[in-house]
């Protein structure tokens, strides 16, 4: 097996030490807050199969960096929005690794902590489509 310069866990602790991360009671108190984004990095069929925060922003995260770059040509107007943007995806890894990203590139932004099975788990609102 090959041995890497830093694993995983080494790359989400080094992000996790550099972002704000914001615990599940606090960020479930801002759900329906107009100020407020939150951005699903999760796969479309894990929003399909789990659901969603309601009225969040689906961004997937391969397309992440370029989505919020105004110079892309994939840039999305919301990421322009004088808000406040919350990431998430399931546990909290991906979204600390993409907001450690996305603040490297001038781009202020949190991560739900714990993730949004923290979030289904503490009984934040959750919106399914059929």
């Amino acid at each position: 097996m090959k041995k890497l310069k830093l694993s995983s866990k080494d790359l989400l602790a080094a992000a996790k030490a550099r972002i704000e991360e914001v615990d599940t009671r606090d960020a479930i108190a801002l759900a329906g807050d107009p100020d407020v984004v939150f951005v699903d990095l999760r796969d479309v069929r894990e929003r399909q199969r789990s659901g969603f925060i309601p009225g969040s922003f689906h961004c997937p995260r391969g397309m992440v960096e370029f989505w919020v770059d105004p110079e892309s040509p994939y840039f999305k107007e919301i990421f322009a929005e004088d808000r406040r943007f919350i990431f998430h995806c399931a546990s909290g890894w991906r979204s600390a690794l993409t907001v450690a990203t996305l603040r490297d590139m001038g781009f202020e932004a949190a991560h739900l902590k714990d993730g949004f099975t923290d979030w289904v788990e503490q009984g934040g609102p959750v919106e399914r489509k059929d």
